[in-house]
């Protein structure tokens, strides 16, 4: 359950609510009246508590649960415990987290400036902007209402900021305009300059970096996370991209909508990442590559030339999963019958 230090719980609520909320249907016989606390997990819940199932490997521990409710897809039903309320869902996981939403919607911030802020006589700040303790917005910066600062954070000259877009404390974004409902963890850099020089024996010359970084809407960046600003074309992040802690996004880098970018992953200056890509951890892409729709790469893998949409991706070099996996189970034999 969640510590009531860090999380207000806005409970109780019905499980009527519950179910509409989750896009979820009563299972027959439960009371729609049944009034839940909290949301915990299935070896934790008690009465008052709701659960999620979304996964068969937790079979044994739904059966055994104490838990009040539960959201569970009707195929697992059957397995239920006596008294369970369950709300059934094809996207039981989907409907838990918009029901944690519920019981746990996040503190609005308070808006105002505080008195330790630098905020530039040109700035522009929408109703209810929050600016926390120490941080420095400059000179034509433009925050959308309800945009949310956070301590020592710096907002670099003419940056723009959508409405109810939260930067977290000590990050520093410049040379970008970033949209609406982003959430921008501790640490964020964004629109540093892009890692371009002409290499020579005479000294390598940083080439000007003269783009920007263009986040669209509803992005989650981690923390300590950097994206370089374009050399010319600018640095894209497509809308709805959830892009881990300690990634790196080289400049040029154009992500599509819904991609998804796991920690210490890298993409690599002018790669275009298509639609809905997953970039697992500690995976990486060279430059000037396409990654095309749908692809997913595994951890530890390096992509070196364009793929096609909807592959499986493993390996360094990366080729198709099954092939890879194939080729390490033949490795292990050979290498098992040479040890005899």
């Amino acid at each position: 359950m969640a510590d009531s230090r860090f999380f207000e719980n806005k409970g109780p609520i019905s499980i009527a609510d519950l179910a509409d909320v989750a896009g979820a249907t009563l299972s027959e016989g439960a009371d729609p009246n049944l009034m839940i606390e909290d949301v915990a997990p299935l070896d934790l819940a008690g009465p008052g508590h709701l659960s999620f199932l979304d996964n068969r490997k937790y079979v044994s521990a739904f059966e055994a649960s104490k838990a009040a409710a539960c959201v569970v897809s009707p195929a697992l039903a059957d397995r239920a415990p006596d008294g369970m309320a369950l709300l059934l869902s094809e996207t039981p996981y989907r409907g838990y987290a918009r029901i944690a939403h519920a019981f746990y919607p996040g503190s609005a911030a308070l808006g105002g400036v505080h008195s330790s802020a630098f905020v530039d006589d040109t700035a522009v700040l929408g109703d209810g902007v929050a600016v926390g303790a120490n941080a420095v917005i400059e000179a034509q910066v433009r925050l959308g209402a309800g945009v949310v600062i956070g301590a020592g954070t710096v907002v670099g000259q003419g940056v723009t900021v959508g409405i109810g877009t939260v930067i977290g404390a000590g990050a520093s974004v410049s040379h970008c305009d970033i949209g609406a409902k982003c959430d921008l963890h501790p640490g964020v850099r964004i629109g540093t300059r892009g890692f371009g020089f002409d290499m020579s024996a005479e000294g390598h010359l940083n080439v000007p970096q003269l783009g920007r970084v263009v986040v669209g809407d509803d992005v989650e960046i981690g923390a300590n996370s950097t994206i370089d600003r374009g050399a010319g074309p600018d640095t894209v992040i497509g809308d709805g991209c959830k892009i881990d802690n300690l990634v790196q996004i080289g400049h040029n880098v154009r992500l599509g909508k819904g991609c998804v970018v796991i920690a210490q992953a890298g993409v690599a200056g002018s790669a275009t990442v298509e639609d809905f890509v997953i970039l697992a951890a500690q995976s990486g892409v060279a430059g000037h590559i396409t990654v095309a729709t749908g692809t997913q790469l595994a951890a530890r893998s390096g992509l070196m030339r364009d793929s096609q949409p909807g592959v499986k991706l493993a390996g360094n070099p990366a080729i198709p999963a099954k092939e890879y996996f194939r080729q390490m189970a033949v490795l292990a034999k050979v290498t098992k019958d040479r040890g005899r």
